[in-house]
């Protein structure tokens, strides 16, 4: 089976206008979410709740590698049956419902204007106009599965998997130009199309349970049943007798 032949003005009319325009529609983006952006306020007590349940767990998971005394007195500040944090804490629990919260709504809705109406928008004029182009061919071989991926718009059976249509050209330019937006507009930028869809998948760092006080007890109750084995128990004698310098017949000197 003979190779393709790409004609010289498919690079110049419909690999390179894709990349241009995909590049300018994330700038567009970028500065368009800067002027919708709107501060969020989050409490204070909501933020101290977050951390403490945040430095428990931590605890839970590090507290081998702290002294016993240390610990105790971490543990006792979250768990102490008198003053302890979890137990002194009375919150009431917030029912939040988005469908009726309007700032929910209105974050919801330009999150749709920025990022998924003009992919919609630009992507079905893209495969509208430059429908049925053969663009680039990936430099390594591919099986049939990368077919429907890399060649949309395009049904040919007899077509070799590495080819590109033009549609799957501009949706791999939306999710691989995060590099060269990092280096125009900074590594916190609103063109990235990979990292919006990561925050969206991923929880805010600082959000809190509906039920802080059922949150405390199940915090209480994990941290109560967490025992103490120091980890690093006698590990000065371990560190000196393991040295190279013991081992070659040379003496450690402290000096103070």
């Amino acid at each position: 089976m003979h190779d393709l032949l790409l004609d010289s003005k498919i690079r110049i009319y419909v690999f390179l206008p894709i990349v241009v325009i995909t590049f300018l529609v994330g700038i567009v983006r970028h500065y368009v979410s800067i002027l919708l952006l709107s501060t969020k306020t989050v409490e204070i007590q909501q933020i101290q709740d977050s951390q403490a349940l945040i430095r428990s767990r931590f605890l839970r998971e590090n507290g081998n590698f702290i002294p016993k005394q240390s610990f105790i007195a971490r543990k006792n500040y979250f768990n102490n049956i008198e003053n302890g944090y979890f137990k002194n804490q009375k919150r009431k629990p917030v029912v939040q419902n988005p469908i009726t919260d309007p700032a929910v709504m209105t974050e919801m809705l330009k999150g749709n204007l920025t990022n998924m109406l003009p992919m919609l928008v630009i992507g079905g004029w893209i495969n509208w106009t430059f429908s049925g182009f053969v663009t680039t061919k990936v430099p390594f071989p591919l099986t049939l599965r990368f077919k429907p991926m890399l060649q949309r718009g395009i049904e040919l059976q007899s077509l070799d998997a590495s080819w590109v249509s033009s549609a799957s050209w501009y949706f791999l330019n939306v999710f691989g130009l995060r590099s060269i937006y990092s280096l125009v507009l900074g590594e916190n930028n609103a063109a990235d199309q990979t990292k919006i869809m990561q925050d969206q998948m991923s929880g805010a760092a600082l959000s809190m349970p509906p039920d802080p006080k059922q949150a405390f007890k199940a915090e209480w109750e994990a941290l109560e049943l967490c025992e103490h084995n120091y980890a690093l128990k006698d590990i000065e004698d371990k560190m000196i007798y393991r040295s190279p310098l013991i081992s070659e017949g040379y003496y450690l000197k402290s000096s103070y």
